[in-house]
């Protein structure tokens, strides 16, 4: 990585350096309102020129079921060709708990992340694990409103499953706490909790193997490029596999990261950089081509 990321004008900039692309959906292709302008120009430009592009998604649901928000939303199908989410990732260990009790913890939206198992749900008191994809109530909740829950959990040394890492996401200009909120929760006070998804290896491997599978061969890390506007994240796991990294200013960390009238501060952006750990090859204040 580099110590200081090159400010791009487009994706375009650097394309030709990579033949995969992993992009984040959630800060980087709309706010759970919107598409971001130019998003999807960017993409269906990298694919003509004959990139690949996996959506790798910190979701907690099956790939499957991000397909209709990505549709209602306007996203057009010919800028991407597959997607993996978290969700993907988490079904693997709800398969090998199925036996179990399960409480799921979160909405019920993300019920299709158990389609498929013959599961028997319990509530926080009775369960032998816990399934969490987030909150129940997530726009006025917080993880703090689950301390009686989990230290109950904890009590009885009730493990968890966490379907998304994500701690926060900003839908429509307003931060949402995720279900990494509550996994961090519950390990703070000592309670063991398996986090899917990103930064973690597992949900690349998923997407380098479907990469594989639509580019008649494996893609090195060098040649992939994963885009992303979270540094713990996206940064830290295209870190951890050895691939590029872009990462966009305007997402969940615009205020810190210099983002503002729609260029990066690079001063700004240096500073908030210094102590993360992780370096990104390029930034840009959003993905545009």
């Amino acid at each position: 990585m580099p110590q200081t990321p090159r400010l791009l004008s487009g994706l375009r900039d650097i394309a030709p350096a990579y033949d995969l692309v992993f992009c984040d959906i959630w800060g980087v292709i709309h706010n759970g309102r919107a598409v971001f302008p130019g998003v999807a120009e960017a993409l269906a430009a990298y694919r003509k020129g004959g990139g690949t592009v996996v959506l790798v998604s910190n979701a907690p649901r099956p790939a499957e079921s991000v397909v209709p928000q990505l549709d209602g939303l306007g996203l057009p199908r010919s800028t991407w060709d597959a997607i993996v989410t978290s969700g993907d990732v988490t079904r693997s260990h709800i398969g090998a708990v199925a036996a179990q009790k399960i409480f799921h913890l979160g909405p019920d939206r993300d019920r299709p992340l158990f389609h498929g198992f013959d599961i028997a749900f319990a509530g926080p008191a009775d369960a032998e694990i816990v399934v969490c994809t987030g909150l129940f109530d997530d726009t006025t909740e917080t993880p703090e409103t689950y301390r009686p829950m989990l230290e109950a959990l904890l009590a009885r040394k009730v493990p968890m499953i966490c379907a998304n890492p994500d701690l926060v996401v900003d839908r429509g200009g307003i931060m949402i706490y995720c279900a990494g909120a509550i996994a961090e929760a519950y390990r703070a006070i000592g309670g063991e909790a398996i986090i899917c998804g990103k930064p973690f290896k597992p949900i690349y491997d998923a997407a380098f193997a479907v990469a594989a599978t639509i580019r008649g061969g494996p893609t090195p890390p060098e040649r992939t490029l994963a885009i992303g506007d979270s540094v713990r994240t996206d940064l830290t796991g295209a870190a951890a596999i050895g691939c590029g990294a872009l990462f966009i200013a305007s997402g969940i960390h615009a205020l810190e990261a210099g983002h503002g009238d729609g260029a990066v501060d690079p001063v700004a952006l240096a500073a908030f950089l210094r102590d993360k750990g992780v370096v990104p090859d390029a930034v840009m204040p959003r993905l545009i081509w």
